[in-house]
């Protein structure tokens, strides 16, 4: 691979973690996914960091976790759904490496989330929250550079399709 890191993005239960892991183990490649890494560094959940300390300050977490993320090389990272919309965000990762946006239908990211108490942005109703939150961030993840459909694949799928495409992209 010629691209320093690969930076998965996507709305939450398009499959960023379990592709993420799976594409960074198919390239030999070190997995890094953000949401991980700032509660290892806050020593608290994303749930409860919202409830405690607020969606501006995790937002702040966020974006230092991905800057300090994207200077290493030959990783996987996947990053939390919200992390597209800060441009400084959209920005590092661009510079960072090549940019893949996950996508799947409201049914799919439904069924997938609906049991995750963990998700902050799901309290009150799981599908009214999904449709809300995709029709608000519709346009959120264009800047990518290549684009997957999740529904319908497994995991082993998706990865053979980024690998196929990033192959292609390079010719």
């Amino acid at each position: 691979m010629e691209y320093r890191n690969i930076v998965l993005v996507g709305l939450m239960g398009t499959g960023k973690s379990s592709v993420g892991q799976a594409l960074a183990s198919r390239l030999n490649w070190v997995y890094e996914d953000t949401d991980a890494a700032i509660e290892r560094a806050h020593g608290m959940s994303i749930t409860r960091m919202f409830a405690e300390l607020g969606e501006p300050f995790f937002r702040q977490a966020e974006s230092e976790t991905i800057e300090r993320t994207l200077q290493g090389r030959h990783q996987v990272i996947a990053t939390g759904g919200g992390a597209v919309l800060a441009e400084q965000n959209r920005t590092l990762m661009q510079r960072g490496g090549l940019v893949v946006a996950l996508k799947a239908s409201a049914e799919t990211i439904i069924e997938r989330v609906r049991s995750d108490q963990s998700r902050p942005l799901l309290q009150g109703g799981v599908e009214e929250r999904v449709r809300h939150i995709m029709e608000s961030r519709k346009h959120a993840y264009d800047f990518a550079d290549l684009h997957v459909d999740t529904d319908g694949k497994s995991v082993g799928q998706i990865v053979d399709e980024i690998c196929s495409r990033l192959e292609r992209e390079r010719v």
